[in-house]
C-alpha cells in the first residue's frame, strides 16, 4: 500500500506558514527568533489572521483540495487558539483589575472617570495653544 500523495504548492504551503507563525508568536504561543522572548499581542494577530482570511477569499476557486484543506485547517487552528489567549487576556485584565480594589461595579465608573479626565487634558492642550 503507497501513501497517498499531496499536492501542495510549496510557495504556498510557505506563504501559510509564515503567516500561520506570525500569529503564533504574537498570542504568545512561541517565542520571537529575534528576542528569545514570549510576547503576546493580539492586535498583531488578528492582523496575521484577517490577512489569511483574504488569502481564502482571493484563492476560492483556484486550489486544489489538499491545498484548500491546508488552508482552511491551519485558520482554523489559529482561530481557535486567537479565541482562548483572548479570553485568557480578559481574565488576566479582570484580575488585574480586581488587584487594583476594582470591581466590575466601579470599573465602569473609573474608566468612565478615566475617559473625562482624557478629554478635560485634551481640552487643555487645545485651549493652551
Amino acid at each position: 500500500m503507497t501513501e497517498p500523495e499531496y499536492e501542495i504548492n510549496p510557495h504556498f504551503m510557505n506563504l501559510v506558514m509564515m503567516l500561520q507563525m506570525s500569529a503564533m508568536q504574537s498570542m504568545g504561543k512561541i517565542a520571537s527568533p529575534i528576542s528569545g522572548e514570549v510576547e503576546r499581542n493580539l492586535d498583531y494577530c488578528r492582523v496575521s489572521i484577517d490577512m489569511m482570511d483574504m488569502l481564502v477569499e482571493k484563492t476560492k476557486g483556484n486550489l486544489n483540495k489538499d491545498e484548500k484543506q491546508y488552508l482552511d485547517s491551519t485558520l482554523y487552528n489559529l482561530r481557535m487558539n486567537f479565541l482562548e489567549e483572548t479570553e485568557k487576556a480578559e481574565k488576566e485584565k479582570t484580575e488585574t483589575g480586581e488587584k487594583e480594589g476594582k470591581t466590575p461595579e466601579n470599573r465602569e465608573e473609573s474608566d468612565t472617570s478615566d475617559q473625562e479626565k482624557s478629554k478635560k487634558d485634551q481640552n487643555r492642550t487645545e485651549n493652551s495653544d
